[in-house]
């Protein structure tokens, strides 16, 4: 055996015994070499993960993939989701992330080669420039046409990754992507988690994905999705749940999303966000300002003073959703964070840094 299909083998055989000795996916390798260095009884411990956050069970691979509705399919490895339409002229693939990689083509042959469909993926769609959802492009090679925002080719030329071609084919607004028979609607509605991230419908099977904004059955990833602009991302949830979907396909974690999941998040967020308020009108800065001031330590000040709000921010949050949203007690405290930075700089709610009088 080579010791490439070594490596191969090793990693299949640790997914496969991690899959069945639990119900919370795993994908093999993806923190590889590390696994060994941590010390699992120094890690901290967080709230058990409510049975309706988790998706379906992944296969000895390392995927799954479903069909969502006709010849619409997805497939996730319980971090990331990509989305993929068979047709009668090839596979038009929405998103290529590098946690999933080659199981992308695992996934669209199995399912090519139960619908009779051509397996070549034509057309590559990107939501966003992030690599953490396109970084597998590279993959499907040099004739693929590759589908994004005209500021999407923008980062991606700047950003020079050979593992994320720049797409070829490029739109401001509004483009309709129709291959052998079926139809995918792009639409750009302005910045949000990143300034060129787009809305991808799906018109006749109901299924709208948007990658980083809402997380079906999880608050959002740390400090709100990481985004770019915050006031924008939460404008987004409003825009998606201005589409008349049935299915989401978020482009993380395990499972797809009901209407009911993009109503819940708006909750938490709107929650978050009047707590947030709250704290940054009950937190006394004073004390902050005493110990630190003398010492001339403005940025021990600031520290200090924001943690403070927003540990304060999260903690009717946390306690609300802990069962009802997996992962409530990991991150909102930094999405607190980052509500408070936002209502500062984006808001002008600056607080004890306001206006000297």
């Amino acid at each position: 055996m080579t010791s490439q299909r070594h490596a191969q083998a090793t990693r299949r055989t640790f997914l496969a015994r991690a899959t069945a000795a639990a119900a919370i996916p795993v994908t093999a390798g993806l923190f590889a070499g590390r696994a060994e260095a941590a010390d699992a009884t120094d890690l901290p411990d967080y709230a058990a993960i409510p049975s309706a956050s988790l998706g379906p069970a992944l296969n000895a691979q390392g995927y799954y993939v479903g069909q969502i509705k006709g010849n619409l399919y997805w497939v996730t490895d319980g971090y990331y989701q990509a989305m993929f339409l068979t047709t009668r002229q090839g596979v038009v693939l929405v998103d290529a992330p590098p946690t999933i990689g080659r199981n992308l083509l695992r996934a669209i042959e199995e399912v090519t080669q139960a619908n009779g469909r051509p397996s070549t993926v034509t057309h590559l769609v990107y939501s966003h420039s992030h690599a953490d959802h396109i970084g597998a492009s590279v993959i499907f090679g040099k004739d693929v046409v590759r589908i994004g925002h005209a500021e999407t080719r923008t980062l991606l030329r700047r950003d020079g990754d050979p593992n994320r071609p720049a797409p070829t084919v490029t739109f401001d607004d509004r483009y309709v992507l129709r291959v052998g028979g079926e139809r995918l609607e792009l639409t750009y509605h302005g910045p949000n988690h990143s300034p060129d991230n787009i809305f991808v419908y799906a018109p006749d099977q109901e299924t709208l994905m948007v990658a980083d904004v809402i997380y079906p059955g999880w608050v959002p990833f740390t400090n709100l999705a990481v985004s770019q602009d915050i006031p924008g991302w939460v404008g987004a949830h409003d825009v998606a749940m201005n589409y008349p979907w049935k299915t989401l396909v978020g482009g993380h974690l395990g499972r797809l999303g009901v209407r009911a999941d993009g109503h819940l998040q708006r909750q938490y967020i709107a929650d978050l966000e009047a707590s947030t308020r709250d704290a940054m009108a009950t937190v006394d800065p004073t004390p902050f300002f005493q110990k630190y001031g003398p010492a001339g330590n403005g940025w021990a000040i600031f520290k200090t003073y924001l943690n403070a709000v927003a540990q304060q921010a999260a903690a009717p949050v946390v306690a609300k959703y802990t069962g009802t949203l997996a992962a409530a007690d990991v991150y909102t405290v930094d999405n607190a964070f980052t509500m408070l930075e936002s209502l500062r700089i984006d808001s002008g709610l600056l607080g004890p840094f306001g206006i000297h009088p």
